[in-house]
């Protein structure tokens, strides 16, 4: 019923920056609010931000803010993330999340109902 595909990751040196893509096919009509979570290897997954449906809320894991922006644009069914000043240790599988829930809840997902995940895109920070 929704379905979530990102894109953009890829290779890029340290310092660098990316835009990575969410996009929601979506045939509930539902009013998701939609986060970005990321998995290095050999670790757990880590919330990175999370943005309602309207756009007007958002929030940020404590050490991602300033080096991560969240936006969307509902018009394309599309969530981004804006990653800046790329760090080795931001090397990692990243993933959008949908889910019916406040942003903040959305960054504990294993306590709601239902949450709908991507596949995800690999981004490389190499040095």
């Amino acid at each position: 019923q929704v379905q979530l595909v990102e894109s953009g990751g890829g290779l890029v040196q340290v310092g660098g920056s990316l835009r990575l893509s969410c996009v929601l096919f979506d045939r509930t009509g539902g009013t998701y609010s939609v986060g970005w979570f990321r998995q290095a290897p050999g670790k757990e997954r880590e919330f990175v931000a999370a943005i309602s449906w309207s756009g007007r809320s958002w929030y940020y894991a404590d050490s991602m803010e300033g080096q991560f922006t969240i936006s969307r644009d509902n018009a394309k069914n599309t969530v981004y993330l804006q990653a800046t000043s790329l760090k080795l240790e931001d090397t990692a599988v990243y993933s959008c999340a949908a889910a019916d829930s406040g942003v903040a809840t959305l960054a504990h997902p294993e306590v709601l109902p239902k949450v709908y995940w991507g596949q995800g895109t690999q981004v490389t920070v190499s040095s």
